[in-house]
């Protein structure tokens, strides 16, 4: 069995640190080096029912996307949330690994993942690395559908193949425009507009979408080219990745001969519980054809 240097060093491979956001917090939390690694679990948030989770798998090694601390702390007592996660882990002498951002822009990472979940072929980055001589690196991906379809089709395939939460996807723009380009990034998308617009796509799927800058996107959007922005959950668009990175290292095991064991998490971990939904308007999209 590897050790867990070895495979922090197979992940670093992956997604090296040195490629993340300089206010981000990626690479090992917890975990000690030469301890053995058997089972590896993935998962999107390093939270307290994942940690439980990874105790009752029997996992050595918990890899999350989203940082434990992303902002640092002054303390890991175990009668703070982030504290029991950190205990947990420790008692049960399970390693914490991130990638984050580094993997947002890896090649594959996560909108090429995101992509793949909704069938859609990558075209290019939808920001490139200006790093990555070959340009396949960077935030978010530009794709086509195999065949032309509509937003509210888009939006039902998205409803359909992610994860489902609570809230669903939600469309701003023409439910029955054509979508033969569409731009995709995998967690929060709002900054991403002048990217998006720039790339001349008919669509922009990603989550956190906020009211003013959509408001003012739709508003600049009707004065030049249309474009549908599809807002889904969070969580839901950067689990695909878990997938990927779970494949990537089931890889490497094969290859190293190392035998791991590698596993996704199915836990739901995105915050909202419940959604209660308004009357129709006139402008709902209503059930897809």
């Amino acid at each position: 069995m590897p050790r867990l240097s070895e495979v922090i060093a197979a992940l670093d491979n992956l997604w090296p640190a040195e490629r993340a956001e300089s206010w981000d917090a990626v690479g090992t939390v917890v975990g000690d080096p030469d301890q053995e690694v058997t089972r590896v679990l993935f998962a999107v948030d390093p939270v307290q029912e994942i940690a439980d989770e990874a105790v009752k798998l029997g996992a050595d090694l918990l890899v999350t996307h989203h940082p434990l601390y992303l902002r640092g702390t002054t303390t890991v007592a175990a009668s703070t949330f982030k504290g029991r996660v950190v205990h947990t882990l420790i008692k049960n002498d399970i390693a914490l690994h991130v990638a984050h951002t580094n993997a947002d822009t890896a090649d594959p990472g996560v909108s090429d993942a995101l992509a793949g979940a909704l069938d859609l072929n990558v075209v290019r980055p939808l920001v490139p690395d200006p790093s990555d001589p070959e340009g396949r690196r960077g935030l978010g991906r530009v794709c086509e559908p195999q065949l032309p379809l509509t937003v509210r089709e888009l939006a039902a395939r998205a409803a359909e193949r992610l994860p489902a939460t609570v809230q669903g996807i939600r469309v701003a723009g023409d439910p029955d425009a054509t979508v033969r380009t569409v731009a995709v990034s995998g967690g929060s998308g709002d900054s991403l507009f002048d990217h998006v617009r720039a790339a001349g796509v008919d669509a922009f799927l990603t989550a956190d979408l906020r009211h003013h800058p959509v408001s003012e996107f739709s508003a600049d959007r009707a004065a030049r080219r249309p474009l549908a922005l599809l807002d889904a959950a969070h969580w839901a668009t950067e689990w695909p990745w878990c997938e990927l990175g779970a494949a990537q290292l089931d890889e490497i095991s094969d290859r190293n001969g190392w035998d791991l064991r590698v596993h996704v998490s199915k836990t739901v971990t995105d915050p909202w519980t419940a959604h209660a939904a308004s009357a129709p308007t006139s402008s709902a999209m209503g059930a897809p054809n």
